[in-house]
């Protein structure tokens, strides 16, 4: 396959900053979580090589430059009016996306974008800067669970469905927080190229499989790992009868439950 139009990656300070198969990912002056913008880059190159396509994922802001992240690693971005032709645009969250929210020039951008039929994204709480620009007005979407509470205040005239890992509404895209742009990303892969090449990115970033956009932001896994946790005292006997089978019964048994609902 030749090359692909740009894939875009924004995030809230660097939504003043932008990436783009013409992916394109916008930046602020300043990302806080980096694997915001690298999580679906990574994905994004990695589907590319996969397919034999050249991959063609920019970096943008409204000051061209480098973008610092919380870590203190920098991207280099380049121009908005160097964004070239863009399939995809992502915007990527943090700390500075009330400032990127409340920037003309990037709404202007983004809006744009989205006249044009562009495929928007958002990753985190870049999802406020699609909500300022009104794509997400009588749109589902979700963002980090952090910011849940302030969002539903601010944008009440957005469906959120705070519990996802990402949302499609359209051509209208948002994700939750961090690792969350990876899974969106990876299910635009699959929609650009197939689910087998989708599988591939996701066996070669080392991901156990593709998680689907309705599952919960919040991890079972963990809860139960808490100590103090519903199940931390069943989990602390557990450990200390793995030479025994340990079958339903006998855990529904110490949990105090029957096995019909443990």
């Amino acid at each position: 396959m030749g090359a692909v139009p740009y894939k875009y990656i924004l995030t809230p300070e660097q939504l003043r900053n932008a990436l783009t198969r013409g992916w394109r990912i916008t930046l602020r002056v300043r990302i806080d979580q980096l694997l915001d913008a690298a999580g679906p880059i990574s994905a994004f190159e990695i589907a590319a090589r996969f397919a034999d396509a050249a991959p063609s994922i920019r970096v943008l802001a409204v000051t061209p430059g480098p973008v610092r992240s919380s870590s203190g690693v920098e991207m280099v971005a380049r121009g908005l009016n160097a964004s070239g032709p863009i399939t995809t645009l992502i915007v990527a969250g943090g700390e500075g996306v009330r400032q990127a929210a409340a920037c003309a020039k990037t709404l202007k951008f983004v809006r744009t974008l989205a006249k044009r039929g562009v495929r928007i994204a958002s990753v985190c709480s870049g999802a406020y800067v699609l909500a300022e620009a009104g794509l997400l007005d009588g749109r589902r979407a979700t963002t980090h669970w952090q910011r849940t509470r302030h969002f539903l205040k601010t944008y009440p005239q957005v469906k959120l469905e705070p519990d996802r890992i990402f949302v499609r509404d359209g051509d209208v895209w948002t994700s939750a927080g961090i690792s969350a742009g990876i899974d969106l990303s990876l299910a635009m892969i699959a929609e650009d190229y197939g689910d087998e090449i989708a599988q591939q990115t996701a066996r070669q970033l080392v991901l156990y499989h593709r998680r689907s956009g309705g599952q919960s932001q919040f991890s079972s896994l963990l809860e139960l790992k808490a100590p103090n946790g519903r199940f931390g005292a069943l989990l602390a006997w557990a450990r200390e009868h793995l030479d025994a089978p340990l079958t339903v019964e006998d855990l529904a048994e110490q949990a105090g439950m029957s096995s019909r609902h443990f």
